[in-house]
């Protein structure tokens, strides 16, 4: 995950809070039957078993730290199906000196999953950003080989347990062009994604190799530059499996073509993901807002069912308490669908109706 770019407000969004509080309101009815009053997840609807059903998975990141909360730990062993680290994988933490691995904080996710039937993500194996100093200073000619040390060092430890590895993340600018401040670009050129994807190949036959980027969920210079990447990479025979849209969104503001995006890239034979959502609020979060922001989440929800190829969703955080918005954009927050007692707000209503609703499908590679 990285700080994605902030979006500007769209003009006619008030006139439209009637409109989303009364559809808020039917959702809310419609899954009257499947959650009891002011509980979450109460036997075969929670949002895991109601995925489930509908052959995707609904997942959430955490912390080592979040361990520590049994609140926070309640709500994700009940509701989530999928578990990513939000920081134990990355590079600085796996790997602080050169050939020197840490795997402990890793495990410890890893063992959380386990332990609560939890399929797990890897994430991220190359990204420009949480690097340690000693790797930013490396010359061209020792970079691959770092690269690839790496990558077969944590994907082989991890080899067996995870369902899906966030290969390379945030490779492209906004107006589609790669990096600047990507040393691994700077160093090896367009090819080093290819090489980190058959590593870890190599590495982990059988875990699933994504590429993973933000503001990429609508069409756009940056996704036609991921579209024309992975329909490169599929011409040259690189393994590559998926597409990870991080989908960091403001409430109202879920891109309309949304659908078409995932489906041009299904089209190329790979999976999509939506791989850390949420949808930030302006504060204080009113009834409105938070109408329109269950009208988001169950968009997204049922956009992923309408997309054959789209294998699961998962919100980047699991509740209010333990978001990163606040701290990364003054003035927002209410970001997920848990408040900050960890009671399921109108955005998990809507989702549960949403999956309960939605027609089953199995993506071909699940």
């Amino acid at each position: 995950m990285q700080f994605p770019t902030s979006r500007l407000p769209r003009p006619g969004r008030a006139r439209r809070a009637a409109r989303s509080l009364a559809v808020a309101a039917a959702t809310a009815l419609a899954v009257t039957a499947l959650l009891p009053t002011g509980q979450a997840g109460a036997a075969g609807t929670s949002l895991r078993s109601l995925a489930q059903a509908r052959g995707i998975y609904f997942g959430a990141s955490l912390a080592q730290s979040d361990l520590n909360n049994p609140s926070l730990t309640a709500v994700a062993g009940r509701e989530f199906g999928m578990l990513t680290p939000a920081n134990e994988m990355k590079w600085d933490t796996t790997e602080p000196g050169p050939g020197s691995f840490n795997f402990a904080p890793g495990d410890r996710i890893a063992s959380y999953a386990k332990a609560n039937g939890m399929r797990l993500r890897g994430h991220t194996l190359v990204w420009h950003n949480q690097l340690p100093s000693w790797v930013r200073g490396l010359p061209a000619d020792q970079l691959r080989a770092a690269m690839r040390r790496h990558i077969t060092a944590e994907a082989g430890h991890y080899k067996g347990q995870v369902y899906a590895w966030d290969v390379v993340n945030e490779a492209f600018n906004e107006d589609g062009s790669f990096r600047t401040d990507d040393p691994f670009h700077n160093a090896l050129g367009d090819g080093y994604v290819a090489d980190a994807l058959r590593t870890a190949r190599a590495a982990d036959p059988n875990a699933k190799l994504y590429l993973n980027d933000y503001n990429i969920e609508g069409l756009n210079a940056k996704s036609d530059a991921m579209y024309r990447l992975v329909k490169s990479l599929k011409s040259q025979g690189v393994p590559i499996d998926g597409v990870g849209f991080q989908a960091h969104f403001v409430v109202g503001q879920v891109p309309a073509s949304l659908k078409a995006n995932l489906q041009r890239f299904t089209a190329l034979g790979v999976d999509v993901a939506v791989t850390e959502l949420d949808d930030r609020i302006q504060l204080p979060a009113n009834s409105a807002a938070l109408a329109r922001q269950a009208d988001d989440y169950a968009g997204v929800v049922r956009t992923c069912l309408a997309v054959p190829r789209c294998v699961g969703i998962t919100q980047w955080d699991v509740g209010d308490p333990d978001s990163w918005i606040p701290g990364t954009f003054p003035g927002y927050g209410a970001a997920t669908m848990f408040d900050n007692g960890y009671r399921p707000k109108p955005a998990y209503t809507a989702s549960a109706a949403a999956l309960a609703a939605g027609a089953h499908h199995l993506a071909p590679t699940d």
